[in-house]
């Protein structure tokens, strides 16, 4: 019969890969989560916009959770705050 190996032998190598994968996928994308939510924290009126369907507008009006957008003259829609991918350009 062999030994078997310690049981902190076998964690050594999976807290090793969790390490690898915190920093290469969770910590990016908690990163990018912050980025974004401060984007949406700063919409301003006259900000142009860019939704998730690719839809760009400028900004008429900003809710607690929605965002009032104008398209072309005479055209309103309003969209959740969390459907705004892109400042393209921030209001002067």
């Amino acid at each position: 019969m062999q030994p078997q190996p310690n049981f902190l032998v076998q964690l050594v190598p999976m807290a090793i890969i969790f390490g690898i994968f915190y920093f290469l996928v969770i910590s990016p994308e908690k990163k990018k989560q912050k980025e974004h939510k401060n984007l949406l924290d700063n919409l301003k009126k006259n900000d142009e916009v860019v939704t998730a369907a690719g839809i760009h507008g400028t900004v008429v009006n900003v809710k607690d959770k929605t965002v009032v957008l104008r398209l072309d003259e005479n055209v309103r829609v309003e969209f959740e705050k969390e459907a705004i991918l892109v400042v393209s350009k921030k209001a002067e």
